[in-house]
């Protein structure tokens, strides 16, 4: 038995009563558990488990109005507020497409899901939490004030399944793709870099010459990569903000990448957090796990495609931003501008 199935139920359900306050990731963390397994604790007791496949989840998040999105990693979370809608099934990648819900969904890693209702002095919190085989939180819909949470009951009958166990076995987690690289192949790869049309073949690249996408980075250099001093995922979002240009910031985990189209606002450090804090739109990074940043160029179709990509100590990905190149709203000439200005890591990783 391992330490996770060691914990039972009611020793979770008591941990959390003692600890109010505590958000449910670090709960689960303090327990040694996954998080999933803190949520399955309350089955029957307010969460309910209910199908996880995008196919059935995203149309009913559909019927729920106005909600929050969240998707995040260790390092960041991204959080929108929009209506769920447009939605492109598929086996391998599926997407929703709204205004301000932008995701890609990988429907193999939504493997568990709740209906979690949580009573409080406000009313009740209601969400649907998406969980991979590992118990990692994958995505989560929360509703809000103005939701139709009318809609809410008959939503979790129709999702809910048979088993209602509180305890489901768990795979171990994947270890994180690190900076796996060639040097062997560095000359192939610059040369099929050159030739990339779409930002979508890179990563394809990537897995032909067996090297992962921070790997390619540390060979490549000039002029597709430029590091970067590790403060500058902050002195980009300042930077962004100042100038008042809209960008694309991607975060994602296996499961799902959720994407912000739109402007930075309001910036509000709070210690080792930097807090994007838009109507509509919140981030929060963790600057203190930031270990890499790069600056990439990729060729394409529609012009260079630049980024501004974040990468945590075990070389897990944080975060990516473009320039936004829409029909009326090229943003990328100023963002290549504000990325020409970065500054430089001159400390290269072995």
């Amino acid at each position: 038995m391992t330490h996770q199935d060691a914990i039972s139920p009611a020793r979770i359900r008591r941990f959390q009563s003692d600890n109010p306050k505590l958000r449910a990731r670090d709960a689960a963390e303090a327990l040694g558990i996954p998080e999933a397994r803190l949520v399955a604790a309350a089955v029957g007791q307010g969460a309910t488990r209910i199908a996880a496949h995008p196919d059935r989840l995203i149309p009913a998040a559909e019927k729920l109005g106005e909600v929050m999105a969240l998707t995040r990693v260790a390092a960041c979370v991204h959080e929108k507020i929009g209506e769920y809608g447009d939605y492109h099934p598929g086996a391998h990648a599926a997407m929703t497409l709204t205004e301000n819900i932008d995701l890609c969904i990988f429907p193999s890693h939504w493997c568990h899901a709740f209906a979690v209702e949580i009573e409080t002095d406000e009313g009740p919190r209601r969400s649907f939490q998406i969980f991979d085989a590992a118990g990692d939180a994958v995505h989560k819909i929360h509703l809000r004030p103005g939701s139709r949470h009318s809609a809410w009951a008959e939503l979790v009958a129709e999702l809910a399944l048979e088993d209602q166990s509180s305890r489901k076995h768990l795979l171990p987690r994947a270890p994180v793709e690190g900076p796996k690289s060639r040097p062997d192949k560095r000359d192939v790869l610059c040369a099929e870099w050159a030739k990339l049309t779409d930002t979508h073949q890179f990563l394809t690249l990537c897995s032909k010459l067996k090297m992962s996408r921070l790997g390619a980075y540390r060979i490549a250099g000039a002029p597709w990569v430029r590091r970067l001093d590790p403060k500058a995922a902050d002195t980009m979002l300042r930077a962004v903000r100042e100038a008042g240009i809209e960008v694309m910031i991607f975060v994602g985990n296996r499961g799902c990448i959720q994407i912000h189209t739109g402007p930075i606002h309001e910036l509000r450090p709070m210690g080792p957090w930097q807090n994007v804090m838009d109507p509509g739109f919140n981030l929060h990074l963790r600057l203190d796990k930031v270990a890499e940043v790069w600056a990439v160029e990729k060729p394409t179709r529609r012009g260079a495609a630049i980024s501004v990509e974040a990468f945590d100590a075990e070389g897990g990905i944080i975060f990516q931003v473009f320039g936004v190149a829409k029909e009326g709203r090229d943003s990328r000439p100023a963002w290549a501008n504000i990325v020409s200005g970065l500054p430089s890591c001159a400390e290269v990783p072995a």
